[in-house]
């Protein structure tokens, strides 16, 4: 499952530049997390770093966007492919 910022965000600017996989983005008022692009830092870290420095506690699991830790495994692979 990618994660997603809610509306608590301040912009704070401290998790965009902390993802590995350039998935986060200033949206139109806050932050957000491209879904496609976000691996939760599976590959990467054993926890998002993102929400390790996000100081409002504001980046949950996006309910939309379910994924099996294989499947961001999998997402990361594709992703390391590409880049």
């Amino acid at each position: 499952m990618s994660l997603m910022i809610t509306d608590e965000c301040i912009n704070c600017d401290v998790c965009e530049p902390e993802c590995p996989n350039g998935a986060i983005y200033m949206g139109d008022e806050i932050y957000e997390i491209d879904p496609s692009l976000c691996t939760e830092c599976v590959g990467h870290y054993d926890e998002p770093q993102c929400v390790e420095v996000c100081p409002v506690d504001c980046i949950p699991k996006d309910p939309d966007h379910e994924e099996t830790e294989d499947e961001l495994m999998a997402k990361f692979e594709k992703l390391q492919e590409e880049g």
